[in-house]
């Protein structure tokens, strides 16, 4: 049994290994992922800051702890293309004949996109305090609210995972990716207070995990009630997991059956 598992703990290191090697030889999938999401935080702040209100607080301060858990929302879409390809190349076909462990090639792209996002949420953290944004409660917070971001990534990675090996095509994961992320992106308390949405709304968008993440980042960040949205955003990534790494797997060996 413990040969077992460090097989399979070998396996997941060989397959992480293998991802992060695509990033390196091909530079410009995460340069072009991180030009964009720089881009997108400039726009949205210095485009929609000055129409919308947060009181005395800069809008970048407001939106930039949201932003970075937008950035791994919208990554997890990368994961669905790239499960698809794979899938599309008979990639997957080919590990699945080698005597490996079934979860290493999905755990290892989701380790690999853990990595990905760290480097991401750090370059706009750097881009942030450029504009103005600050981390008011020191290093310590800065530490865990990376590590809370890349843990959230790292839940609905899986659901992307799942999404792009039940799909059968890269353009039907690209769409089937991002039809689930615009609801949690948009009705959350990422780019505007709840309270100004209509009621209805205000209920889907409290439930929202994207909101317990953006909440919980803003604690952080500025000071206020972690525990409140804390507990909330550690129970959604759990959730998730829970369902979504299982359903994944399972979905893997069933393939070609």
């Amino acid at each position: 049994m413990k040969q077992s598992w460090k097989n399979s703990i070998s396996d997941i290191g060989v397959m992480t290994k293998r991802d992060i090697l695509k990033y390196l030889r091909l530079p410009q999938l995460l340069v072009f992922n991180a030009v964009l999401n720089i881009v997108l935080l400039l726009l949205f702040n210095y485009v929609f800051g000055g129409a919308i209100k947060t009181g005395s607080l800069p809008y970048v301060q407001y939106f930039l702890p949201g932003f970075l858990a937008q950035t791994v929302v919208f990554g997890s879409t990368q994961t669905s293309v790239g499960i698809s390809e794979d899938l599309s190349k008979g990639l997957i076909d080919r590990f699945r004949s080698l005597p490996m462990s079934r979860a290493a090639f999905l755990t290892g792209r989701v380790v690999a996109d853990a990595v990905r996002y760290a480097i991401l949420v750090v370059l706009i953290i750097a881009v942030g305090v450029i504009m103005g944004f600050r981390f008011e409660n020191g290093f310590p917070s800065i530490l865990g609210g990376i590590g809370l971001i890349v843990l959230f990534g790292i839940a609905l990675t899986w659901v992307g995972v799942f999404i792009g090996i039940s799909v059968k095509d890269t353009e039907t994961a690209q769409v089937a990716g991002f039809v689930w992320v615009f609801p949690l992106v948009f009705a959350s308390s990422l780019y505007v207070p709840i309270a100004t949405m209509p009621s209805w709304l205000q209920v889907f968008a409290n439930a929202n995990p994207v909101t317990a993440m953006v909440d919980t980042m803003r604690a952080i960040s500025i000071g206020g009630n972690v525990v409140s949205s804390l507990w909330k955003i550690l129970a959604w990534d759990a959730g998730i997991i829970l369902v979504f790494l299982p359903l994944a797997i399972r979905r893997y060996r069933l393939l070609n059956n």
